[in-house]
């Protein structure tokens, strides 16, 4: 069947009130990001439905795209018909030879939004489900959980037909929920936290540490692939690198082996933050889970939170290592997670972090760096990429993943 358009359906927005109108016009925006890729594609967000005219577009992989768009509830591939019975009856007869398999049940669900069509939904129930049983011969009508249910739409502008429903990702459009920045180190944990971030219509830009030589291109280009799979979520999102090589050598000299991990994760939230009041953003995620390694322990929180009055949101907090493993594997970030890569964090480690550091421990040590001076030359050097679903930076570096795979 060659579909004209895919009828989106709202989900959780359509019970937004007065700002309803601006949650659709966001996720309008998001849809019309998400689908840049396919030329000649017309997206309409109206009160209670959203259309994807496809204009010949790969509908199969328009709806792979749409999957991943946070605020759509639901949608259906569709073929748009005149505003007459015959022809109504004609687009659902076809569209149900096409489907049917032996034994299959269906059932007929219109849904009348132009109440002056001649015929109303009972009707239009009983004359078309008698068109399929005469002209499908061997299916059965069942109306409750049937394997083929055929939807009519009829609207003011025009008859939609459609014979699938697919479930959408839910949640808030991105952008709807303000905006943050998202501390992604390219692990496993902080694209999950992204993605719970984003669903509640958080606008997320990333901020990646990166410390060459120590660590490799390998990381950074893994990073921006993650940030590649996570753009799906809101159609583009802003990508930046902040050097980190000189703070982390200049912490290693300085300050006691017990508080290095402190001290550096003092730093990339000092940066994180500046980052995000350069951008307008109202708050910092980050992956932690609670008790999960020695910085994310309540007494290392708060020797580093310590530094900012800024909103620090964990999503993970409560989540054990196989609940985060197994989001990882449905949002399709693991796989390319736990290829091996050096990681900022990973370097300079001591043997014994402090897992209980003492606050004022802290803030003395800190002092044996020039904060404000490495801050200054951080922020200078940082490079911003916007990363749109689709972009592949795996390929880019194919003699570098080479050697990783």
């Amino acid at each position: 069947m060659e579909y004209s358009e895919i009828m989106v359906r709202y989900g959780e927005l359509s019970t937004k009130g007065k700002n309803k109108k601006d949650f659709i016009r966001q996720l309008g925006h998001n849809v019309k990001n998400a689908l840049s890729q396919f030329e000649g594609l017309e997206v309409h967000a109206q009160h209670d439905r959203l259309h994807v005219t496809l204009n010949g577009a790969d509908s199969t992989a328009v709806m792979d795209r749409l999957k991943g768009v946070f605020g759509i509830e639901n949608f259906s591939p569709s073929v748009k018909t005149e505003k007459n019975l015959d022809a109504i009856k004609a687009t659902v007869l076809a569209m149900a030879k096409e489907a049917y398999q032996p034994g299959m049940t269906f059932k007929i669900n219109v849904r009348r939004q132009d109440k002056s069509f001649e015929y109303d939904t009972y009707q239009l129930n009983d004359i078309l489900g008698g068109v399929v049983l005469h002209g499908v011969p061997g299916i059965q009508v069942k109306m409750k959980h049937p394997d083929l249910e055929l939807r009519v739409e009829i609207r003011l502008n025009g008859v939609f037909v459609s014979g699938q429903t697919i479930q959408g990702a839910g949640g808030l459009p991105v952008g709807t929920g303000g905006k943050a920045v998202m501390m992604l180190s390219g692990g496993i944990d902080s694209p999950v936290a992204s993605y719970y971030g984003m669903r509640r219509g958080v606008k997320l830009d990333m901020v990646h540490f990166f410390s060459p030589p120590y660590t490799s291109e390998q990381a950074l280009a893994k990073a921006k692939e993650l940030t590649a799979k996570l753009a799906k979520y809101s159609g583009s999102i802003q990508f930046i690198q902040v050097p980190f090589t000189k703070i982390q050598e200049t912490i290693k000299e300085k300050v006691p082996e017990g508080y290095l991990m402190t001290i550096q994760r003092r730093m990339m939230l000092r940066l994180t933050v500046a980052v995000a009041e350069m951008r307008h953003a109202k708050g910092v995620f980050n992956g932690e889970s609670l008790g999960q390694v020695a910085s994310q322990t309540l007494e290392s929180m708060a020797a580093i939170n310590d530094v900012t009055s800024m909103p620090i949101l964990r999503p993970l907090l409560s989540m054990d290592k196989t609940e985060i493993i197994k989001v990882a594997e449905d949002i399709d970030t693991y796989d390319l997670s736990i290829l091996p890569y050096e990681d900022c964090c990973t370097i300079f480690t001591p043997p014994a972090p402090k897992t209980k550091p003492d606050l004022e421990k802290s803030r003395k040590y800190e002092k044996f760096i020039d904060v404000e001076g490495l801050m200054k030359e951080a922020l200078d050097g940082i490079t911003i990429t916007e990363i749109r679903p689709g972009d592949n930076y795996l390929n880019q570096n194919e003699d570098v993943f080479a050697e990783l795979l």
